[in-house]
C-alpha cells in the first residue's frame, strides 16, 4: 500500500511538472550576470534578453551581482529553483576557471543545466596612450623594464582579463601588479583615464574604445585578426606567438530544470542569435557567434568539461589562487 501511494506521489508530481513545463513561462525571467553593469558579458545578457522576450512572451530581466571574480552572482544562480525563472549567464572565466581557484561550495559543471553556447571572442592587448609604446615587442621589453611595477586591470581574481594577464606574465617571464574591479567595464574607464597600465581585455569590451582612439591596441589572441577591427595583428603577427586566450560565454539554468524548459529556453537564444539585427549587434563588438550546432545544451556542456580538462592544470601549475 505504502510503495502505491509513493508511486502516485511521484506520478502526480511528474505531471505538476510538466504542466509547469507546458506553460512556461508566466512571468518574467532573470538573467544573472556576475558582473557589474556595462560591461562585455552585461551588453551580451542585454542584447540576447532584448530578443529573447520576443520568442517567450515574457520580460526578460538582467540583474548584476558583483564580486569575487563572478562566484557570488553564479553562486546566487546555482541555489535559485530549478523553474527557469533564473538564469546564469558567463563565460571560460566564471564558470570553468573560477573552480580551480576558489573554494566554491557548488560544483560548476554538476550544478547546473546547460542552456546554450552564445558568443565567442578573443582577448584584445591594450594600454593606456601614455604608455611609450608603439608595438607589441616594444610593449613586452617596457613590462620587462618595469617588472613587477606596471598596473594590469582585472575583473577580479579568476576573470578572464586575470587568468589572461598571467599567462601574458608567464610568457614573457615578467609579473604585473593586477588591480581588481567588479567587471572589466569599470577597469577599462581607469584604463581610459591612464590610472591604470594595460588590460589583456575582451575584444567586444576594448573596440569601441579603440576605434574612439582612447586606448591603444597591440594583438588579438588568437589565429586569426578580427573581421570588426582586421587592422589589429594577431599574437603571432606581433611577436608573441600561440598566445591563444578566447574567452566564450554560455546561459546555464539551476540543477534539476526540466528538460522541456532547457528546450523552451535553447530555442528563444536560438532565434536571437539568427536574427540578423542581434548577429550585427554581436558582430560589430568582435564577437563570434556559433554554429547552430554548437548552439545545443549538449555542445555547451561538452565544451565546459573540455575546458574544465584543459585549464585546471595549468592554473593549478601557475598556483592563482583567491586573495
Amino acid at each position: 500500500m505504502k510503495k502505491l501511494f509513493v508511486a502516485a506521489l511521484a506520478a502526480a508530481l511528474a505531471g505538476i511538472t510538466t504542466a509547469g513545463a507546458d506553460n512556461y513561462p508566466t512571468r518574467s525571467i532573470t538573467i544573472i550576470v556576475p558582473f557589474s553593469a556595462g560591461g562585455p558579458t552585461d551588453a551580451l545578457a542585454r542584447v540576447l534578453g532584448e530578443r529573447m522576450r520576443q520568442t517567450l512572451g515574457q520580460p526578460i530581466v538582467v540583474e548584476n551581482v558583483t564580486g569575487a571574480g563572478g562566484t557570488i552572482g553564479v553562486g546566487r544562480a546555482v541555489s535559485a529553483a530549478p523553474d527557469g525563472y533564473t538564469l546564469s549567464i558567463g563565460h571560460l572565466g566564471t564558470h570553468v576557471i573560477n573552480g580551480a581557484i576558489y573554494p566554491l561550495s557548488f560544483d560548476l559543471v554538476k550544478d547546473f543545466e546547460p542552456v546554450a553556447m552564445v558568443a565567442s571572442n578573443p582577448m584584445m592587448i591594450v594600454t593606456k596612450n601614455a604608455i611609450p609604446t608603439k608595438n607589441l615587442k616594444e610593449l613586452i621589453a617596457w613590462i620587462k623594464a618595469n617588472d613587477g611595477k606596471a598596473t594590469a586591470g582585472t575583473a577580479g581574481v579568476g576573470s578572464g582579463s586575470h587568468f589572461s594577464g598571467v599567462y601574458l606574465g608567464q610568457l614573457i617571464g615578467a609579473k604585473f601588479q593586477f588591480v581588481p574591479y567588479r567587471g572589466t567595464g569599470p577597469a577599462l574607464l581607469d584604463l581610459v583615464a591612464g590610472q591604470i597600465d594595460l588590460i589583456v581585455d575582451q575584444a567586444s569590451n576594448s573596440l569601441a574604445q579603440v576605434k574612439a582612439g582612447k586606448i591603444r591596441p597591440y594583438a588579438i589572441t588568437s589565429e586569426k585578426r578580427l573581421a570588426a577591427a582586421p587592422e589589429i595583428p594577431t599574437v603571432d603577427e606581433a611577436g608573441l606567438p600561440g598566445f591563444y586566450v578566447e574567452l566564450w560565454s554560455g546561459v546555464w539554468a539551476p540543477k534539476g530544470t526540466p528538460k522541456e524548459i532547457i528546450g523552451k529556453l535553447n530555442a528563444a537564444v536560438a532565434d536571437a542569435l539568427a536574427d540578423p539585427a542581434v548577429r550585427k549587434r554581436l558582430e560589430e563588438a568582435g564577437l563570434d557567434i556559433p554554429q547552430r550546432d554548437k548552439q545545443t545544451p549538449e555542445a555547451l556542456g561538452a565544451h565546459q568539461q573540455a575546458e574544465v580538462k584543459k585549464w585546471w592544470p595549468m592554473i593549478k601549475a601557475a598556483q592563482i589562487k583567491a586573495e
